[in-house]
């Protein structure tokens, strides 16, 4: 189901238009020249000639848009914007490219993700051999730096459970401590000595939320932290500084806006995260709009609603919408940490861990409700997927249908019983579409640990769709590329973007090109809460827009990855490339 954008929200623009009557009758479509008056309402840029896919309610195409004061004047034929040009208005022909409102991330995390890219980066590195070559050039070229940190290495690299041995770090760095997040971030990777500033023994028991890995002869830990168990090395690093942050966060937003991507839930902020978004916005520098998703604090109760209602209060304003909560209820398959309503085919038989305990979720999840927030949900096992809807339906029960638009990311396995739930209760699928096809962790670390019958309800775009609920798209950059093209080519296909010759997996699950376009557009917008202004190309509505180098419609799918943004206006501004280069 696709929420259309709302058209109630009236606009000092739109007064404006409204009392100059049919914008077309008050100006001459005629060239502004002897004997054609200045027309009364004055586009500052106009866009002709392009393939402009609206997604307006109807889905319609248009050739041009005229812009001022940042915000779309009229879009439709070269006829309807000709009227708003004046002497003054640049125009800008697009020579047939495709044109889309400004893209929308629903779950990413940039600035973690940015810091990480500029200390230890082992992001898109390939193996064992390439990871030691980068740990030991970053910790020789910063001699100087207390911990090495970083991340963004594959559990498929250590084999299934992926734990890492602190050996292979102690004889790269003996003399300081280091820790490296997996590429998901749910498993740290830390040498003996961060091991032993954190006070992790034989002993150390391995906290209700995570796994402490250990030798199976010895009860040693042998340096991978899962889930919980990070905290107890996390404790220890030093804080990262403003600046850090900064620098991380204006990292992400270049790379962003590079996409075409103008607005974004953060899947995970804190006070110093909303403040680093503050800031920049304060010197007039943050060019996203910004959904701030609050980290619920699992070790703690109902008490903390107060100090999120605080941080709402402190941060709500302008580009900053601070009025969501996140919730991570499960960690991950790969790690057998994922709640499942069957037992892992491993030793033992564990079902995951659900981070809070179902009935005192449902009461969480109620209270934030009743509160004002909505609420982001982690939750990747089909266990952990029931349990968030189970507390979502309480709180519909306790509070009625408030419309916080709560919205669930990750769903790599939903329990075919619990689809139909999602447009019952008015929940949003939040899809990361890159992880949709069969890599290494699918085939290594997943599909041997589960039945047959529960692989067949991985990633179920297809069938959540057609139950009637609304697909949103994130990418959990740095988990996976923050690339929104080769997220929908894989949503469409399920197939590794970059093999041509890949097979499809679950081939029943793929949806078309203007479902995956509209979940990084409108529906996107919705669950940020920003539709009345963004996520389609409409009168009134802001003028964040892309332009891209190649309709998505005119070439074969399996070209949709290599799509580039050319340019990309944030209220008609651009962010990214130069009107002059089109």
């Amino acid at each position: 189901m696709e929420i259309p954008a709302s058209r109630l929200g009236i606009t000092l623009l739109s007064l404006l238009l409204l009392s100059c009557g049919d914008p077309q009758d008050s100006a001459v479509a005629a060239p502004v020249g002897v004997g054609r008056t200045e027309p009364a309402v004055v586009a500052d840029l106009v866009f002709r000639n392009g393939r402009l896919y609206t997604l307006d309610p109807e889905r319609s195409w248009a050739e041009a848009v005229a812009i001022g004061d940042g915000r779309i004047l009229q879009v439709g034929s070269a006829a309807d914007v000709d009227a708003f040009i004046g002497a003054d208005t640049e125009v800008v022909d697009l020579e047939g490219r495709m044109m889309l409102p400004g893209l929308q991330d629903s779950h990413i995390h940039p600035i973690s993700s940015g810091i990480d890219a500029l200390v230890c980066d082992l992001s898109d590195l390939n193996g064992l051999a390439d990871y030691r070559a980068a740990i030991l050039a970053y910790a020789t070229a910063n001699p100087d730096v207390p911990w090495i940190l970083g991340g963004g290495w594959a559990m498929s690299v250590f084999g299934p459970g992926a734990m890492p041995s602190r050996l292979i770090l102690d004889e790269l760095v003996p003399n300081r401590p280091v820790y490296l997040t997996s590429q998901d971030g749910h498993t740290g990777w830390a040498n003996s000595l961060a091991l032993q500033m954190a006070g992790i023994t034989r002993d150390t028991p391995d906290p209700v939320d995570g796994r402490i890995d250990r030798d199976p002869a010895t009860g040693e830990a042998i340096g991978s932290l899962q889930e919980g168990a990070m905290r107890l090395v996390r404790a220890q690093i030093p804080p990262t500084t403003p600046e850090q942050t900064l620098a991380g966060l204006q990292y992400s937003q270049t790379m962003l806006n590079g996409y075409g991507i103008t607005a974004l839930q953060d899947a995970s902020v804190d006070d110093e995260s909303l403040q680093a978004y503050t800031t920049l916005q304060e010197r007039q520098q943050l060019r996203l709009h910004v959904v701030g998703a609050i980290w619920w604090e699992r070790d703690q109760g109902l008490e903390q609603i107060a100090a999120i209602e605080a941080l709402r209060a402190r941060y709500t304003a302008g580009l900053i919408d601070a009025g969501t909560v996140k919730i991570m209820q499960d960690g991950v398959m790969e790690n057998y940490t994922a709640a499942m309503l069957q037992p892992y085919l491993i030793p033992g038989g564990a079902s995951g861990i659900p981070m809070i305990e179902p009935r005192r979720l449902a009461q969480i999840v109620s209270q934030l409700d009743q509160h004002g927030f909505q609420v982001h949900f982690h939750a990747i096992g089909d266990a952990a997927i029931r349990q968030s809807l189970d507390a979502i339906e309480q709180a519909r029960n306790d509070n009625g249908a408030l419309g916080h638009r709560h919205h669930i990311s990750h769903l790599q396995i939903i329990d075919p019983a619990d689809i139909p739930r999602f447009a019952a209760l008015d929940v949003i699928a939040n899809f990361q579409p890159l992880w949709a096809y069969a890599d290494e962790y699918v085939t290594e670390l997943t599909l041997p640990f589960i039945r047959e019958e529960t692989a067949r309800w991985m990633y179920p775009m297809k069938s959540v769709l057609d139950s009637g609920a609304m697909l949103a798209f994130g990418s959990d950059w740095s988990v996976s590329s923050a690339n929104p093209y080769a997220q929908i080519e894989t949503a469409i296909l399920r197939k590794n973007s970059n093999k041509d010759d890949d097979t499809p997996f679950i081939p029943q699950e793929r949806i078309d090109l203007a479902t995956a376009i509209a979940a990084f557009t409108i529906n996107a917008a919705f669950v940020n809460r920003l539709e009345q202004d963004t996520g389609s190309i409409e009168v009134g509505k802001l003028a964040d827009l892309v332009v891209l180098d190649q309709n998505l419609f005119e070439i074969a799918p399996e070209r949709i990855s290599e799509t580039r943004a050319v340019l990309t206006l944030f209220a008609g501004q651009p962010v990214h490339g130069r009107i002059a280069d089109l």
